[in-house]
């Protein structure tokens, strides 16, 4: 199997993975979870230094869900990635559970940073980065953020301090699926021209299909590359991806699959619940 197949499998394993967990809990969002699958297994399996027998090690790179509520991709990412046991993913959400409806540093190998009000996630990713740049470590810092989440004036101050302090050690990525929870962006509240925002916050601007793993290997080694500034990555994407039921569907954004949707959504990427 070459690299591109074997991240293709991975990324098909934590959509999978997404499903019967939510399923098992009946809460939890599904369709940003499966809509960023892409960019976590590039992240996890191809570019980021991390070791699962040792999640503490000082060296390794961190990654931040600033989009708290997107808990499953990382979980079911962290899954594959030997940080807990598979069957830690049915007990989401549950009573004393170390997988809660967002992530817990505390209780979750893995999980570098407690996310769930957005914009401080993205805002704990630029004092890592900084952190990092002051003891001198090459470690790099990902934060992935979605793009309701830039309604957020706390996203912008951290955008303007990255900048200053030209954090070129930090690589954000927005998950561009164009859906928040009450409906598209554009009639929540407008978030046009993601793009020309960050440049003019100084910041390296790349975009890309963020189902394109190629492509999405690519942005993170320009990423690497950058040596004055802070890089985003904004990757378009398909909310719900890879189960056709839920795709580009905002009433996915936070409701659980039932059996019956599981059992069809799993058929659709070849498992079963």
């Amino acid at each position: 199997m070459n690299n591109y197949d074997a991240l293709k499998e991975k990324a098909t394993s934590i959509r999978k993975n997404i499903i019967k967990m939510l399923t098992e809990s009946g809460s939890g969002h599904p369709g940003g979870s499966l809509s960023a699958a892409d960019i976590m297994t590039v992240l996890y399996f191809h570019v980021m230094k991390t070791d699962p027998q040792n999640p503490a090690w000082e060296d390794r790179d961190r990654f931040v869900l600033s989009k708290g509520h997107g808990a499953p991709v990382l979980y079911g990412t962290l899954v594959e990635k030997g940080f807990f046991p598979e069957e830690e993913l049915f007990n989401l959400r549950k009573i004393n559970s170390m997988l809660q409806g967002h992530p817990d540093m505390k209780g979750t190998p893995g999980v570098e940073m407690s996310t769930g009000s957005l914009g401080q996630g993205f805002s704990a990713s630029c004092g890592m980065a900084l952190a990092n740049k002051l003891d001198k470590r090459d470690s790099r810092v990902y934060t992935l953020l979605g793009d309701g989440e830039l309604q957020e004036g706390l996203v912008w101050e951290a955008a303007m301090a990255a900048a200053h302090f030209k954090l070129n050690n930090l690589t954000a990525i927005v998950d561009y699926n164009g859906l928040q929870i009450d409906g598209p962006n554009d009639e929540v509240m407008a978030i046009n021209c993601i793009a020309g925002k960050f440049k003019a916050f100084n910041w390296h601007v790349i975009e890309c299909d963020g189902h394109d793993l190629n492509k999405l290997i690519e942005a993170f080694e320009e990423a690497k590359s950058i040596t004055d500034k802070p890089t985003v990555l904004i990757a378009k994407t398909i909310k719900g991806k890879g189960v056709s039921f839920m795709e580009n569907q905002v009433g996915w954004h936070g409701n659980a699959p039932k059996k019956e949707e599981a059992e069809e959504a799993l058929k659709e990427l070849g498992g079963v619940l």
